[in-house]
């Protein structure tokens, strides 16, 4: 029935058998060309491909620039993040920058791909741009490869460390706006915060490193913010709005604007400086509170002199006189009227629309909120005010020390203090008077040469020590001849009634 094992192999019956099967295969092409649809060809080669094409072990994941008519969020932090991948297999890049920024903005060019490790596995970065034919640019998307066994990790947690790192790029890379409402719309101003508010960059040099305070009230500050930084979780379980009050008190020139400036940069917060007089009642503060950004600092600038803020017993007081003093004159009508035609707004912002923005219900009107208020007199202000969750930390500017002073010589010098013998003497001058940083700074400023300048600051201190010396004797005097009165004129009163 078989052929013998002598001719089965030969080579006549191999070439008939090829024949044979060369024109069954012709016969079976032609008639399914014929007879069977196109489509149906093409569905059954996918199917063959499917099953004899070895299967890939790498997924590609698409992170398109665009997602739902909306920038990817995704997509910006790929791109930022890739600026601090490129290595130097990379072959091309692109380079740009704005006469904004203070650096250049590096991303890799259509076709470029770089390599990331996460958890020791490897991943691969593509950056893809398809163009039509006039060379328009159609979509741009990023491809993350990588093995499909570890599609969890790098569709979970390395997408989160992706979108985290950059967002501490951009912290780093952000620039500092000062926002006022006396300030026209600038070029500034990317629109983040409505209402009214205009903007410029924040150029203020200060950080705590130039602060010329103690080393340790400095780093108290530092640590309280750095804490404040990290409790999002904390203020959402304890049932807190994410904010931090500080109220900074001191005489003029102490450098209460140096430090607002120096947290700015140090948090890469945003300042909004807020002028209480021009608000005319509590409803136009919301409002404008309601048009500022998270991640800001609110300066209120001088609270004691603002009246509607002030202490609630004196301005009681006050008022009370100045309605004896009006009702022995005229009727409230007529000083009404008089009011009106001159013009006079009479404001109804009041000392429980502060506290409720600081305290209240609208106090929690965003997340990573700092509010600083500034006064030269805190013995001024109302009680109210002062209590923690209002202003949680008070933070005495005071006049300059012996160490604030070295911060000072090192800014405006260039050297040590510690490294001159002048400066040991001033410090002793200093610890033992009453002057502001802004003082000693101008002193510093005033020549070129070191010895002559610190010679200068000598007699400055000198002749400040003299004035307060005798400052304080003329106050002296004046309290004692004030108390010398008093007991006069009650001796009078008592002889009398006796």
């Amino acid at each position: 029935m078989f052929p013998s094992s002598d001719n089965s192999f030969s080579a006549s019956t191999l070439f008939s058998a090829y024949a044979s099967l060369t024109g069954f295969l012709m016969l079976f092409r032609s008639v399914l060309n014929d007879f069977v649809p196109e489509q149906l060809r093409s569905y059954f080669s996918r199917l063959l491909d499917r099953f004899f094409t070895p299967k890939s072990q790498y997924l590609t994941v698409t992170i398109d620039e665009n997602f739902k008519y909306k920038r990817n969020q995704v997509f910006e932090a790929a791109e930022m993040y890739l600026r601090n991948k490129i290595g130097p297999e990379t072959e091309r890049l692109r380079v740009g920058k704005t006469p904004k920024q203070n650096h250049f903005t590096v991303t890799i060019e259509k076709g470029e791909a770089i390599l990331d490790t996460f958890e020791n596995s490897d991943v691969k970065w593509r950056y893809v741009q398809t163009e039509n034919d006039k060379g328009d640019k159609v979509k741009r998307y990023y491809e993350l490869t990588f093995e499909k066994k570890l599609r969890e990790k790098f569709m979970g947690p390395y997408l989160g460390h992706v979108v985290a790192t950059s967002e501490e790029i951009k912290k780093s890379l952000r620039v500092v706006k000062l926002y006022s409402q006396d300030v026209d719309e600038s070029d500034d101003d990317d629109g983040s915060a409505g209402g009214s508010w205009g903007c410029i960059s924040l150029e203020h040099p200060s950080t705590f490193e130039t602060l010329a305070m103690d080393p340790s009230a400095k780093k108290k500050i530092i640590d309280d913010l750095e804490r404040f930084l990290k409790r999002k979780e904390f203020y959402k379980r304890v049932g807190k709005a994410w904010k931090r009050g500080y109220l900074l008190y001191g005489p003029p020139g102490t450098g209460k604007s140096s430090l607002i400036a120096a947290m700015a940069n140090y948090l890469k917060f945003d300042v909004f400086d807020l002028d209480l007089s021009s608000i005319y009642d509590n409803a136009g503060l919301k409002r404008v509170l309601l048009s500022t950004t998270n991640r800001s600092i609110l300066v209120i600038e001088d609270i004691d002199c603002n009246a509607e803020v002030g202490d609630r017993k004196a301005e009681k007081q006050k008022d009370e006189k100045d309605y004896r003093r009006v009702r022995s004159f005229v009727n409230v009508w007529s000083l009404i009227s008089k009011c009106t035609y001159c013009g006079i707004v009479f404001v109804q912002l009041t000392l429980s629309g502060v506290l409720n923005l600081i305290d209240g219900l609208w106090s929690s009107f965003g997340d990573e909120r700092i509010i600083v208020f500034t006064t030269n007199h805190k013995e001024r202000l109302d009680p109210a005010l002062l209590r923690p969750g209002r202003m949680d930390m008070h933070i005495h500017m005071s006049y300059c020390t012996g160490s604030g002073f070295r911060v000072l010589v090192s800014n405006y010098l260039g050297l040590d203090g510690l490294n001159h013998p002048l400066c040991e003497e001033i410090e002793k001058l200093i610890d033992s008077t009453e002057v502001t940083p802004a003082e000693l700074a101008e002193e510093l400023m005033q020549e070129d040469d070191t010895d002559v300048v610190l010679r200068g600051v000598v007699s400055f201190v000198e002749k400040r020590k003299v004035e307060r010396s005798k400052a304080k004797e003329d106050d002296k005097k004046q309290s004692d001849s004030g108390s010398g009165q008093k007991k006069k004129k009650s001796g009078k009163r008592k002889g009398k009634g006796t």
